[in-house]
């Protein structure tokens, strides 16, 4: 049933390179034509497939606002060796879509008038560090050594390059650091949802069956961002749990659609993309989501 008011929604993990994930994308629809959407990263790998992903939902609703993901990130060499990679390929996401009239975490963050509102969504692009650190590791050196050992290694390793940084954690730093800058300068103003596609505490990536893969989930540096910056929300992907779960008072919802042979598994969730504001009462997980 379609609804007459305008509401702000989310959804990330899109992952169009699988043609099941492209024929529901080809179905994602507003409730409302003012909705606004929030596409919290994972849209793919290819240029072309983002491109295409990205211009529908544009004509679609009303504004979206975009985060990348570590997928959209990756430069396979086998793809294209001339393709960019690290910052330059960050950047040239970026050019994209502001041709397609998708606002990005370079731009200001826009205000959410609507019911549920006003609020400032702030997209980031953060990254991680390890310190997310697998079990039985001390250090952010030590834990990607132990995922190794157990085999349980993040693509990222070897597709996520982060040129022309030293190391993806030397990235994370230096976009933590600006984003910290520019969220300080308008906390106070209004209440914040901030969108990142990785989550900004480590307490939601406990549910995942393999711990290891929680090193490459975020930072703890973020760990107080939902308490110092007058945060409303949070809207986050990445683990393909999606669900809603409360810190400190504070919702954090996961909001991504996954492969294929999850959400087949699973069922697609009514309210997709979610609906994040006005705020209503969804189940607090998907049961038996562990998915990595």
């Amino acid at each position: 049933m379609r609804v007459t008011e305008s509401v702000l929604r989310a959804v990330s993990d899109l992952h169009v390179s699988h043609q099941e994930n492209r024929a529901v994308v080809e179905k994602l629809e507003p409730g409302s034509p003012d909705d606004w959407l929030i596409v919290a990263g994972d849209v793919g790998e290819r240029f072309p497939d983002i491109e295409w992903t990205l211009g529908l939902l544009r004509d679609r609703f009303e504004r979206v606002s975009w985060v990348p993901g570590n997928h959209e990130l990756w430069a396979p060499e086998k793809d294209d060796s001339a393709a960019p990679r690290g910052v330059a390929r960050y950047e040239a996401l970026v050019a994209m879509c502001r041709r397609l009239g998708v606002l990005t975490p370079e731009d200001p963050y826009p205000v959410w008038s609507g019911r549920g509102g006003p609020v400032r969504i702030a997209p980031l692009f953060l990254l991680y560090d390890y310190s997310f650190l697998a079990p039985g590791t001390s250090t952010p050196e030590e834990s990607p050594a132990r995922a190794h050992e157990t085999g349980v290694v993040c693509t990222d390793e070897y597709y996520l390059h982060p040129d022309p940084y030293s190391s993806r954690a030397a990235w994370c730093a230096a976009r933590v650091e600006e984003s910290e800058r520019r969220l300080a300068e308008v906390t106070g103003d209004l209440p914040l949802v901030p969108v990142h596609h990785w989550p900004l505490l480590r307490e939601p990536a406990e549910i995942m069956k393999y711990q290891e893969f929680a090193q490459w989930c975020g930072t703890v540096r973020t760990a107080d961002w939902h308490t110092g910056f007058g945060v409303e929300a949070v809207v986050y992907g990445h683990l393909h749990i999606p669900r809603r779960t409360v810190y400190d008072g504070v919702r954090f919802d996961e909001v991504s659609l996954g492969y294929p042979r999850e959400w087949q598994w699973f069922g697609l969730p009514d309210d997709l993309p979610r609906q994040i504001l006005p705020a209503r009462d969804i189940p607090a997980m998907v049961p038996g989501r562990v998915g990595t």
